[in-house]
Order: structure tokens, then C-alpha cells, then sequence
């Protein structure tokens, strides 16, 4: 039972000293000075007089990067030695584990290519010390089932308007109508209403009519899709703040308060309209004190002799 409880106390003890380190700024501030070095040697990689010149320096750098990132992952998963589910439980954790831990993989590591692309996955964990970026990239996900529903609801009606394109316009301009891929290329790059003014004026050449079916498509394709997608990747962000609001919130400790019903005040607001409400009653009091005053020959005042003598003394 002892060894259980110097067990249970010194994972206790190294989970506290090393969140100490990961909570403390320097840590942050030194992983990212290592990420961004990271994606700088990269970029120095691309030029090869400079990797060829500076190969070994260059070697030397990036054998430095793998150690700091074993050593800062060493650290975080020691700060959850005495809760380790809670550190797979973090998406974000498995992430950087998964990345860290690919560089001792025999396969990846002789693999220049994949090596090359898994040093650059680690630019992404920027997104671990940067709280704006980590949302953004929450909502993009989650966003993904919204614009898959657009992409399909989009194709459906480019390929609807490239069948009339190609119908109507294949004859008198087969470069931009004259299969239903070029068609569909055409509509496609009318939808950033690139060229929109040379093509209203091809299809004026062959029919009136045609500014019905640019117009038609424009209004659809550039102003009710986009803003569609605009409110799909929007209502996505709103849903990553919350839950990196929850997020936090779990991490001290302190549970969400749930939102007033629609139509109802919250407990805060009401109370404080109370009080407010009291002070406008006892103005009211008092006013209607100084604007009525008693009258000593009412049955109230009579047999009173301090309320008519107040009454008196007010006349």
C-alpha cells in the first residue's frame, strides 16, 4: 500500500513540475522559435547552392529540431503522468505526437520525400501556441460537411447551365461552348465574373435572350452560392470559438453557464432590473409623499396626535 502512494505522489510530482514548464511562456516562446526554424531550413532546402554549400550545417540543424521536439513532447506527456487519457484526448496532441514520433520511424526517416513532408506537417503545429489560428482551423473542418453540400448544389447547376451553353451557343462560339467541358470551364471561370462583359456581349451577337441566361446564372452561381458558403464557414467559426470556450473553461475547472431561454431574462439581468425596479417604486413613494400630504381631519390622522402635528407643521 506504501509503494502504491509513493507511486501515486511522484507521478503527482512530475506531472506538477512539468506543467509548470509547459505552462510557463519561455517553453512557448522557445517551441516556436524551433517550429519556425523548422520551416525555415526547409525553405533553404529548396535552393541547392545554399544545401550543397551549407549541407552539413544544415544536417546539424535539423538533428537539433528532432531533439527539441522529443524534448518538449517528453515534457507535455510528462505533465500528464497522472492523468495520461487526458493527453489522447486532445486532437491536438495526438497531432504533434504523431508528427514528433514519425521522425524515428525507419521507413519515413529513410524516405526523403515523405521525410520532407512530414518535417513541413510540423509548421502546423503553430496552431497548438497560437489560439486564433487553432480556431480557424477547427472551423475549416468543421465546416467541411457544409461545403461538400455546396460543391455538390454548385456542380448541379453548372452542369445544368453548360447543357444550355452548349445548346445554344455551341455553333456560334465552339471555342468557349463547343463540348460540355469547355462549357462548364467557360461557367466556371464566369463565376469569379472574369470576362463576364465579353461573353454578355458574344451571346448578345446570337440572341437577346442570352442576357436572361448570364444574368440568371450570375445571380446564382456568384451571389446566392457564395454567401451560402460565406454563412456555412461562418456559423462553423462561431461553433470552433465555443468550443475553444469550452475548452478552457474545462481546463479550470469551471462549467458553462447554459443560455437564458429566448424570450427570458437572465438571472443576472434580473436581478439587477429588480433593484432597479425598487428604487423607481420608493421615488415613486416619496414623491407622491411630498405631492399628497395627510390631511389631520382624515379618521387616519385624528386620533394620531404626532401625524397631525407633523401635518400642522407642514401647513
Amino acid at each position: 500500500m506504501s509503494d502504491l502512494i509513493q507511486t501515486s505522489t511522484g507521478r503527482e510530482r512530475l506531472a506538477a513540475r512539468c506543467r509548470d514548464v509547459c505552462e510557463a511562456p519561455v517553453f512557448a516562446l522557445g517551441v516556436m522559435a524551433v517550429i519556425l526554424l523548422n520551416a525555415v531550413l526547409l525553405g533553404v532546402e529548396t535552393y541547392n547552392g545554399l544545401s550543397v554549400e551549407y549541407g552539413v550545417l544544415l544536417h546539424a540543424a535539423e538533428r537539433f529540431c528532432v531533439a527539441a521536439f522529443t524534448l518538449e513532447m517528453l515534457v507535455r506527456l510528462g505533465a500528464h503522468a497522472d492523468r495520461p487519457k487526458a493527453f489522447f484526448r486532445d486532437p491536438w496532441n495526438v497531432f504533434d505526437l504523431l508528427v514528433v514520433s514519425s521522425a524515428f520511424v525507419p521507413f519515413l526517416r529513410e524516405n526523403t520525400t515523405l521525410l520532407r513532408l512530414l518535417r513541413l506537417a510540423r509548421v502546423l503545429r503553430t496552431a497548438k501556441f497560437m489560439p486564433q489560428l487553432r480556431v480557424l482551423l477547427v472551423a475549416v473542418g468543421r465546416s467541411l460537411p457544409g461545403t461538400v453540400s455546396f460543391l455538390f448544389v454548385g456542380a448541379l447547376i453548372l452542369y445544368v447551365y453548360a447543357m444550355i451553353g452548349w445548346i445554344c451557343f455551341a455553333g456560334h462560339d465552339p471555342a468557349h461552348y463547343g463540348s460540355l467541358g469547355r462549357a462548364g470551364l467557360t461557367l466556371f471561370l464566369l463565376m469569379t465574373l472574369e470576362g463576364l462583359g465579353d461573353a454578355v456581349h458574344a451571346g448578345l451577337a446570337v440572341s437577346p435572350f442570352s442576357i436572361v441566361y448570364y444574368a440568371s446564372y450570375v445571380l446564382l452561381a456568384s451571389f446566392v452560392l457564395v454567401n451560402v458558403l460565406i454563412g456555412v464557414v461562418l456559423n462553423a467559426l462561431e461553433e470552433a470559438r465555443e468550443m475553444e470556450e469550452d475548452a478552457k473553461r474545462a481546463e479550470r475547472g469551471t462549467p458553462r453557464q447554459p443560455a437564458p431561454p429566448r424570450g427570458r431574462v437572465a438571472p443576472e439581468e434580473a436581478d439587477e432590473l429588480r433593484l432597479r425596479i425598487a428604487a423607481v417604486r420608493r421615488a415613486l413613494d416619496d414623491m407622491e409623499a411630498r405631492l399628497d400630504p395627510p390631511d389631520p381631519d382624515s379618521p387616519l390622522t385624528a386620533g394620531s396626535p404626532s401625524l397631525a402635528g407633523v401635518s400642522a407643521g407642514a401647513r
